[in-house]
């Protein structure tokens, strides 16, 4: 089933031999659409609010992020990111490449 649901705006900032820095931008009700990590990565929020995380296995979860505050994951997260908040979200994405 496709999603009705506005799409993410990425706005890549830096991409070189080392790291790919990209700017999320998402609407009230954006989503990332299903993907799957291929770098180990942080991601540092621009907005404090909850987002919306439909994992690859069918579970929802909802993540609490804070402006400033940072965190990392491995290679292999595969999920949705949506925006429920009824204002815009934006983080920025910080993939480490191999």
């Amino acid at each position: 089933m496709v999603s009705q649901r506005p799409k993410a705006i990425p706005t890549v900032q830096v991409d070189d031999d080392t790291v790919r820095v990209t700017e999320w931008h998402f609407p009230p009700g954006a989503e990332t659409g299903g993907h799957v990590h291929e770098m180990d990565y942080v991601v540092v929020p621009m907005t404090t609010g909850a987002l919306t995380i439909e994992m690859h296995d069918g579970s929802v979860v909802t993540s609490e992020l804070t402006a400033g505050q940072s965190y990392a994951r491995k290679t292999g997260v595969a999920h949705n990111v949506i925006n429920d908040n009824p204002f815009a979200f934006t983080f920025v994405e910080v993939e480490l490449k191999p």
